[in-house]
């Protein structure tokens, strides 16, 4: 750790424009940063290129407008991207001077969905594929892939494309992601491995402890800690599904797998979230008829299953989505005619009833897609056709929706994290980026 210097005025000549600052200013930079090593008394005395007026000045061979630009920031917290030059240029030298965090916090504010912005639409750079699903990152990155396709799209905060990952052999289908962090991508289809974000370089495979063979996984999820967990079955077990929990880190399968008993009328689970206050996991399948249940995640037993009975309802409705309030009370349910429901979940088993709200809540400009559903800051997300729509209150009324890409098609899939807002369309793969802005400091 450094000593720093008592504060005083600092002269830095970068690309041949001088720059006068303070000390205090480049140590605020922060620990690990080039400017703030500078200020070290330990740093190489030659690195100043010498004096003027008892003022030491430092030469640096790089852009003077981004410099200035990451100067400012340093001084003030808000973030100005000089006119002419493009983004990846200032998030370039921002790197090399070690400052990328500090830019990615001045750019990115924290997601408010009533304030949100298109900040981007990222083509897909390559040729289309059916049914996307996008997954996003901690760090603000994401990843994207198609149920029939064999590789995974990664991106990093500054929406630039990584290196991809690919299951082995190449033939093996991706049907479902999770970040466990923003360095660690998991990847499930025929097949079950961890890799790196930001190289894509292979971690580990999972297998099954029982079988030592390799995992068909229908669905992912992570505790964002060191554990995953999976809707799968053995690659030669083509009929019993269960559900499986593995360390992260080491790879190995950390208790049995979880049979649903028939009672439960769960099936093939398809969609799994890990629901942090309670420590427990919700499954849900819709393959033929709706069933979910809450899975304990420290003995891996089930503890509350529901499954949605048309028939007592009298009603033609399927429910085909549905997400965990962040209260972890409740559940809502999505229909395949766009209608929203809400099931307390306190309320063990099938006594429960779902309060459909008016269904008039979801509108439509064109042929409907599958819709999807999701929460955060205490607002319930639900897409149908290129629209997001945006639900809050005690009575969920419609506070904003969301539209991307001018004729990009239906939204396949969307994924909140990273103070972000991911979807992805699904014609021309299209994936849209909304993000808050910073108020400004005042």
């Amino acid at each position: 750790m450094h000593t720093a210097q008592p504060a005083g005025r600092v002269r830095l000549n970068v690309g041949g424009q001088v720059f006068e600052t303070t000390v205090d200013t480049l140590t605020g930079a922060g620990e690990g940063t080039m400017l703030c090593a500078m200020m070290d008394p330990c740093w190489n005395a030659a690195g100043a290129a010498g004096t003027a007026g008892g003022v030491p000045e430092y030469f640096i061979d790089r852009d003077p407008a981004c410099f200035a630009s990451l100067l400012d920031m340093l001084r003030t917290g808000e973030l100005h991207v000089p006119a002419g030059v493009p983004e990846r240029v200032l998030f370039r030298e921002a790197n090399y001077y070690g400052l990328l965090d500090r830019v990615r916090a001045a750019r990115i504010g924290e997601l408010d969905l009533k304030r949100v912005r298109l900040a981007a639409s990222v083509p897909p750079g390559r040729v289309t594929a059916d049914r996307p699903i996008v997954r996003a990152a901690p760090d603000g990155g994401c990843c994207v892939t198609h149920t029939h396709d064999t590789t995974v799209r990664v991106y990093n905060w500054m929406l630039e494309e990584r290196r991809p990952v690919c299951l082995t052999p190449a033939v093996s289908r991706v049907r479902d992601a999770a970040y466990l962090g923003p360095s660690s991508l998991l990847v499930g289809g025929l097949g079950m491995a961890a890799f790196s974000a930001l190289t894509g370089d292979l971690s580990h495979h999972f297998r099954l402890a029982n079988l030592g063979e390799s995992v068909d996984t229908l669905a992912l999820a992570s505790d964002q800690e060191t554990k995953m967990f999976a809707s799968c079955r053995g690659i030669s077990r083509y009929d019993s599904y269960g559900i499986g929990v593995w360390d992260c880190i080491t790879g190995e399968q950390a208790g049995p797998l979880l049979y649903p008993k028939p009672e439960s009328k769960m099936g093939s689970t398809t969609k799994l979230q890990w629901l942090p206050n309670t420590k427990t996991l919700m499954a849900a399948s819709v393959c033929s008829s709706f069933s979910m249940a809450l899975v304990d995640s420290r003995d891996m037993s089930v503890v509350w299953s529901w499954w949605y009975d048309s028939a007592r309802e009298g009603k033609n409705r399927c429910v085909v989505d549905a997400a965990v309030m962040e209260d972890e009370r409740s559940v809502c349910l999505i229909s395949d005619h766009h209608d929203l429901g809400l099931l307390d979940i306190r309320i063990q088993g099938n006594s429960g009833n779902v309060r459909w709200l008016h269904q008039s809540k979801m509108s439509s400009t064109s042929k409907c897609n599958s819709p999807k559903l999701a929460v955060h800051g205490g607002l319930l997300s639900a897409s149908k056709d290129d629209t997001i729509s945006v639900f809050g209150g005690p009575k969920y009324d419609l506070r904003l929706a969301l539209r991307g890409s001018q004729g990009g098609g239906a939204i396949n899939d969307f994924s909140v994290g990273g103070d972000r807002f991911f979807a992805v369309h699904k014609e021309d793969n299209v994936l849209d980026v909304w993000e808050t802005p910073l108020p400004p400091i005042i």
